[in-house]
């Protein structure tokens, strides 16, 4: 691939994740990373951490699941990191009632829910499913 068509490729990947948002922050970052996987012929790995405090995710979540979406269309490798550790432990202020502390048995079956979740959006034979704990 040639320079121009690299950077014609950046372009037109960036302009497919501008679509829809009002405001876009590390652009410049995105396209220097986009850059060098193309010139190394390989995925971008892009990252979403969501920590399994509940069975189930919410309509908040569906926003960053679709980018994710638009990413892995675009030839790239999603990682679905559980904070399995993270639900375990809550929210150690006690302030707030929806994180609490969970066991290790229904951290497991949250993240299970939250995978079959995600699957509805992703290709999740093309995720990588990582734990923190």
């Amino acid at each position: 691939m040639t320079d121009a068509q690299r950077n014609k490729e950046v372009e037109r990947q960036l302009a497919i994740m501008r679509e829809g948002a009002v405001d876009f922050y590390g652009e410049e970052e995105l396209a220097q990373r986009l850059d060098v996987c193309l010139k190394e012929g390989r995925p971008l790995r892009v990252k979403l951490g969501m920590d399994p405090s509940s069975a189930d995710l919410h309509l908040g979540h569906s926003v960053v699941l679709m980018k994710l979406r638009r990413f892995q269309e675009l030839g790239h490798t999603p990682i679905f990191l559980v904070g399995d550790f993270t639900a375990r432990i809550g929210d150690p202020s006690g302030r707030n009632k929806t994180r609490p502390a969970l066991d290790v048995d229904q951290v497991k079956e949250n993240a299970q829910t939250y995978v079959s979740q995600v699957a509805k959006i992703l290709d999740v034979s093309k995720v990588e499913v990582r734990f923190n704990g």
